[in-house]
């Protein structure tokens, strides 16, 4: 039995630290993954830059809820979940999530969650586990499970190399150049065949 695991951001819907800077008008939040491949460090920076423009959650859970997913993204996890057992594998929170989750037809998420004071300030965050989306798809092997994964930064890295088949989708030329044998896949019908193939 195969099960597919998707990054979510930059392959389902866009990226929210992206679309937060844009609606701030803080540019210094465009910074994501693709920028700065250390996860922690790239979150103590959001961190700073948050406290500094007095940027709460509710401001960006505002902007999340008027996101809507890429196009075509809708109809490809559909299509997808129709022959397939998929579970979205992300960095991004609990609390930013679930407007999201919903105009995906709430697809399995796992992911990681926020420490927020009683004025709305994000003051942390808490990992579900270190290399999350690595770990996972060795549990799900640990299990008889074949697993084809995919997604487009340096986060979703290991957890591309620990599938059984893994892709990069749409990423940044700096990472297929830095990893040339990583098969990649431009639009959802590529991607599609790669997660489908044996099927």
């Amino acid at each position: 039995m195969r099960v597919v695991c998707l990054d979510l951001e930059g392959v389902l819907v866009p990226e929210i630290w992206i679309s937060v800077a844009e609606a701030t008008n803080v540019k210094e939040l465009n910074l994501t993954t693709r920028d700065i491949p250390d996860y922690h460090e790239l979150m103590k920076t959001r961190l700073g830059i948050l406290k500094e423009h007095r940027i709460t959650l509710p401001i960006i859970t505002g902007v999340i809820a008027e996101m809507k997913p890429l196009e075509g993204a809708r109809d490809f996890l559909d299509s997808l979940r129709e022959q397939i057992q998929v579970i979205i594998l992300s960095d991004t929170f609990q609390e930013f999530a679930r407007p999201l989750m919903r105009r995906l037809d709430w697809p399995t998420l796992f992911c990681n969650s926020l420490e927020v004071d009683d004025s709305g300030n994000i003051t942390g965050y808490r990992l579900r586990q270190e290399d999350g989306k690595r770990e996972a798809v060795r549990a799900l092997s640990s299990m008889n499970l074949t697993v084809y994964a995919a997604g487009d930064s340096w986060n979703d890295l290991t957890m591309i190399q620990e599938a059984h088949r893994g892709a990069f989708f749409r990423p940044p030329r700096s990472i297929v150049e830095a990893n040339p044998t990583v098969p990649v896949c431009w639009d959802y019908g590529e991607l599609s065949r790669f997660l489908l193939d044996g099927e």
